[in-house]
């Protein structure tokens, strides 16, 4: 057995510091410029839009690694009649050389798409709008102490334009799962706080999946902090509720300087839900991970999943190697990521998805660069009951 892990430059340590808390997404933001607002009705603004060939129609074929080194295939299809919508707002991964990205599709969008949203049309339609986030350069910038000037309201006014959009001209009705992650996660929160809870929209809300942030609730309970009535949720079956966790690995466990699984409010705590086993305890994680390495920022890796094998398929599954687990002490509420290592088992023992920096591992980042590869099985499976659910209710 072997360890596989990702090395990345300082340059793009930041995917989640623009929105590791909700609450500071939540915040209010400087006025934004008088920049031109999106035109969402324009195709090109979006990534993802159902019935085209995009950045959502992407191979998901996976190679599934069973702990005696056999390697098997599963396919992927996506479901062009699927009965719900999910809207998706990505992480930080711009790496434009502006404060705000432009609206121009990169391969670093293109790249998280493939991570982190395509498979999620064997459930649902596709939405997944461009907008002007702030990019690795800026906050790389910041991080130096020398700012570079960017507009955090930009980011979110698009968010809030594009919703628009498709609540006036795509959705008809349908329940929609909102899908974020870091700054995505950040901008869906204060989304959900303007815009949905206790509004008449809130009817058409699936599910939040809010991953990659710290979503305030009240210590021992599901509903308050970042929301007045949106509760967490406690199993699959339920609609109208929200998933949120962080990860770390069960040896590298959150330091005191975290950026993640803490919020600041008194008598409050980081949501944690296991994708998982949502009622609590542990379980085994269902992951989908780059059979290269990759993540959301990085690059390709070198990796060997099991010994004298070789993985072709854009994606692997690990069945039974990972194990979540929502943990609540003083070091914050996260999900504890467990590799079971087994002597006899020839794959790989350590996923990739540390960040590092000059040689060394950054503590405070957790597994944040694969937070959603980590369970991406498990959320498919869940977005699927979800919808039953939420399809049987509205009959």
């Amino acid at each position: 057995m072997h360890r596989v892990r990702t090395s990345l430059q300082l340059a793009i340590l930041s995917a989640g510091l623009f929105a590791g808390s909700a609450s500071f997404a939540q915040a209010p933001a400087a006025a934004s410029t008088t920049a031109t607002p999106n035109d969402y009705s324009n195709a090109d603004t979006w990534l993802c839009r159902p019935g085209r060939q995009d950045a959502c129609t992407v191979d998901q074929t996976t190679t599934i690694v069973a702990a005696d080194g056999k390697l098997t295939r599963e396919e992927y299809k996506a479901n062009p009649n699927a009965p719900i919508d999910c809207f998706y707002v990505y992480p930080t991964v711009s790496l434009d050389t502006t404060g705000n990205s432009d609206m121009k599709i990169g391969p670093e969008e293109k790249n998280v798409i493939l991570q982190q949203f395509a498979r999620f049309g064997s459930q649902c339609r596709q939405f997944a709008p461009l907008y002007r986030q702030i990019t690795l350069t800026a906050l790389r910038s910041m991080i130096a102490g020398k700012p570079l000037e960017a507009d955090r309201a930009l980011a979110y006014k698009d968010v809030v334009d594009a919703w628009n959009h498709y609540l006036q001209h795509d959705n008809n009705g349908r329940g929609v799962v909102l899908i974020g992650h870091s700054q995505g996660s950040g901008l869906l929160a204060r989304l959900i706080a303007d815009q949905i809870d206790g509004k008449p929209i809130q009817s058409k809300i699936v599910s939040a999946m809010l991953l990659g942030t710290n979503v305030a609730v009240p210590k021992g309970k599901d509903v308050g902090g970042a929301f007045k009535t949106v509760p967490l949720c406690k199993s699959a079956s339920q609609i109208g509720c929200v998933i949120s966790y962080v990860s770390f690995r069960d040896t590298i466990l959150p330091p005191a300087n975290t950026r993640f699984g803490r919020v600041p409010a008194e008598g409050q705590t980081a949501a944690c839900t296991n994708p998982a086993a949502l009622a609590g305890g542990k379980a085994s994680l269902h992951a989908y991970l780059n059979a290269t390495g990759r993540t959301i920022t990085s690059p390709d890796q070198p990796t060997e999943w099991a010994k004298g094998q070789k993985v072709t398929t854009p994606f692997v599954s690990v069945p039974g190697l990972l194990e979540g687990e929502c943990v609540s002490d003083d070091r914050g509420s996260y999900l504890k990521v467990t590799t079971k290592k087994d002597p006899a088992d020839p794959r790989t023992d350590e996923i990739a998805g540390d960040v590092v920096a000059n040689g060394k591992i950054s503590e405070d980042w957790g597994l944040h660069l694969i937070d959603v590869n980590v369970a991406m099985g498990n959320l498919v499976d869940i977005v699927a009951q979800q919808s039953k659910a939420y399809t049987a209710k509205k009959k």
